[in-house]
């Protein structure tokens, strides 16, 4: 069967997962959500450990959206796959994962200890997706108040902004571009509040923001 093209496998920092011809970063995963004809029906996870993989690891090779494979799913960058709720891999970002669950913890001091990544990932779900909507669940706060590389809106339905290197940038698949000088005191924030306090606490992703 010819496999459509573009497949529908790009993840927004708003956690849609939409068809775009753009290529990511990081791989992530949700579990199974195509069927025979890669195509994806209402489900938009299949099970609460949300991660980012490397796109190369141990020379493992994998067809997209195979039969009985989880639907692999594609990131600008670890910054928008925070946004979207993933965290790193234990696996293949072993490394990752050991920085972003030492900063959880020190952000998170009631999870038991040591952290395990079932633990975050229970907080992180309750904080980043609407079990009945699938909606994204944002929260507001100061600007002044956030980390660089948390997304934000300035405004309703805006686009996702983001602060690095002390500049903003407006993300879109295409790419990041300038964002808006003018922002206003308190934001929507996408990043969900769990991972916020991680990367308040220590945690640095990789954002391609760049001029």
């Amino acid at each position: 069967m010819t496999r459509p093209s573009p497949l529908r496998n790009r993840v927004a920092p708003t956690g849609d997962i939409c068809t775009h011809t753009a290529r990511g970063t990081l791989m992530g995963n949700r579990g199974i959500l195509h069927d025979a004809r890669h195509q994806l029906g209402t489900a938009r996870w299949k099970h609460q450990a949300w991660v980012t993989c490397t796109l190369a690891f141990k020379a493992r090779r994998r067809e997209l959206m195979a039969p009985g494979n989880y639907t692999e799913l594609f990131f600008t960058d670890e910054a928008v796959a925070l946004a979207a709720g993933h965290r790193p891999c234990a696996e293949c970002r072993r490394a990752d994962f050991n920085r972003f669950r030492a900063a959880f913890a020190s952000a998170h001091p009631d999870l038991p200890n040591p952290v395990r990544a079932a633990d975050m990932d229970r907080l992180m779900h309750k904080a980043r997706v609407h079990s009945r909507s699938r909606a994204q669940v944002t929260h507001e706060a100061k600007l002044a108040d956030l980390p660089e590389a948390v997304f934000f809106r300035a405004s309703e339905n805006g686009p996702p902004l983001v602060r690095w290197r002390g500049k903003v940038w407006a993300w879109s698949f295409a790419g990041y571009s300038a964002g808006p000088e003018t922002l206003p005191e308190r934001v929507e924030v996408l990043t969900p509040e769990p991972t916020v306090k991680a990367i308040a606490a220590g945690y640095v992703p990789v954002c391609a923001a760049t001029e």
